[in-house]
């Protein structure tokens, strides 16, 4: 089973609100998923970014794919430099902001 770590759009039309979940790349966007790893606000000012990173670490680990901007939010939160290096990150915030 390949596994990727990609965006679920949840919230109300033209207000979306995204969960960051693993799941089977098989699987629509907003079907089955094994696991919520945090969420993503992109409207709020400024966007907030909330993610477990031991759990993604853990996915990542375990060889999952992240996409793009599930990459890019892993990076702000500091999971991707700890899965890299194995050290965990210096400062360990809920929520990060962009």
């Amino acid at each position: 089973m390949a596994v990727k770590l990609r965006l679920m759009r949840m919230g109300k039309k033209k207000q979306p609100v995204y969960r960051v979940v693993a799941a089977d790349s098989r699987s629509p966007r907003d079907g089955r998923f094994s696991e919520i790893l945090g969420s993503y606000e992109p409207r709020a000012e400024p966007s907030k970014v909330s993610i477990d990173n031991a759990k993604a670490i853990r996915w990542l680990r375990d060889g999952a794919q992240p996409t793009e901007r599930v990459a890019k939010l892993l990076q702000q939160s500091g999971a991707i430099d700890e899965w890299k290096t194995g050290v965990p990150a210096a400062t360990v915030a809920e929520p990060v902001s962009s």
